[in-house]
């Protein structure tokens, strides 16, 4: 018996916000159950990185995000494939380098074995509020 559209969501948003805890905390660990083996991350420079290279910069701490203010979040999900759309102030320390974004996130998100994982992410750089 499979999940209801809303109760699909329901998870998906839930898993988004776990996500984002998991950012805040460095927590390796439910990270690694939260993205899929294949992901792929683009950031707002046009970088990419793969799941062991973003595990990695959480576990040594080389990316340190102290601040992940969520201003906004869509969620859309189509059969077992999930987008969400996030607004965000972020907070933190990338390379021992300090910095302050508001980024808009797009995270494509697949149902497996029961639970949400994220295949695709992408950062871009939102404008300030007018």
């Amino acid at each position: 018996m499979g999940m209801d559209q809303a109760a699909l969501e329901a998870a998906l948003h839930e898993a988004e916000q776990r996500l984002q805890a998991a950012v805040r905390s460095g927590d390796v660990q439910a990270l690694d159950q939260l993205l899929d083996d294949r992901v792929v991350y683009t950031g707002p420079d046009g970088s990419s990185m793969t799941k062991e290279e973003d595990l990695a910069a959480h576990r040594s701490r080389t990316l340190a995000v102290e601040v992940f203010d969520q201003q906004d979040l869509d969620v859309i999900v189509v059969g077992s494939t999930g987008i969400t759309r996030v607004l965000a102030g972020v907070e933190g320390t990338a390379g021992g380098q300090p910095f302050t974004a508001r980024l808009r996130y797009t995270r494509t998100w697949v149902h497996v074995d029961g639970t949400w994982r994220v295949l695709a992410a992408h950062a871009g750089a939102a404008p300030d509020p007018g």
